[in-house]
């Protein structure tokens, strides 16, 4: 099952983390933003004087990421005009079209990249993620090859909770374990190495052609890769500023918490 198309912008240069590339979602639409996303794609919402995408990619570019990989959907076209006028020729871009984004889920997104992901090390991020750039600094710095970014708060039954052992490496991520277990809240934000890749898109292609999971978070393929040995290190980054943003007033909310030196 593959309901994706892919195009590419291509430049010749030669980025800092040559080898890494970023593979952003960015094909949902958004319903609990209407009508903020009535007709904007929620990551070119704008905090400040930058849309929630080109805070990202900056944040991606300042750390020598210069291979990109946009899985889009709704408002697909928006979203490409954006990039290329805004970047040019200064990164590589591959843009893949879920063409059912009405219909599925994360998963499927994170899927239709497996052409440009797998088998590769990977930064993997939400587009709609609104952080202190200086968190994609830390994950590329960190020394395992799988990193999670984790934010610790209260905890409640909407947010994707990671439990951690004792090496701090996790052994359960989903939204219904039990808050009072979970050390925090998922952001959004993970590393992935070569051999994390390869064992993800082979679990990714029982859940899509065999089970028909389209529906789910990808952290459902996260939680069976740990019976299987393959895991995330944690890395906390609750000093560092992120908000969610998932409805209006998270919005407006966001425009009075954002630290001044990243407005």
């Amino acid at each position: 099952m593959n309901k994706g198309t892919k195009v590419s912008d291509s430049s010749p240069f030669k980025g800092e983390q040559e080898g890494v590339r970023a593979i952003i979602l960015a094909a949902g639409t958004a319903s609990r933003l209407r009508p903020l996303t009535s007709h904007t794609p929620k990551c070119l919402l704008k905090v400040g004087e930058r849309t929630l995408l080109q805070r990202s990619m900056d944040a991606l570019i300042k750390a020598g990421i210069r291979e990109f990989v946009i899985v889009t959907g709704y408002l697909h076209e928006m979203i490409e005009d954006f990039v290329r006028k805004q970047y040019a020729d200064s990164i590589n871009v591959t843009y893949i079209y879920n063409e059912v984004y009405e219909t599925t889920n994360n998963i499927y997104s994170l899927w239709l990249a497996r052409p440009e992901a797998e088998g590769q090390e990977v930064l993997l991020l939400d587009s709609d993620l609104l952080y202190d750039g200086e968190i994609v600094k830390r994950v590329l710095a960190d020394k395992h090859d799988n990193v999670l970014t984790l934010i610790r708060h209260e905890l409640g039954e909407e947010e994707m909770k990671v439990v951690i052992d004792a090496e701090g490496s996790i052994v359960e991520i989903s939204k219904t374990c039990d808050p009072a277990l979970a050390a925090g809240e998922s952001l959004g934000i993970e590393r992935m190495g070569k051999a994390y890749t390869t064992a993800l898109y082979k679990e990714l292609d029982r859940m899509m052609n065999n089970e028909h999971l389209e529906n789910k978070f990808y952290e459902l393929a996260f939680q069976r890769l740990i019976a299987q040995g393959h895991t995330y290190s944690v890395l906390d980054v609750t000093d560092l500023f992120s908000c969610e943003l998932d409805t209006v007033e998270d919005f407006e909310n966001a425009k009075e918490r954002i630290p001044a030196d990243l407005f």
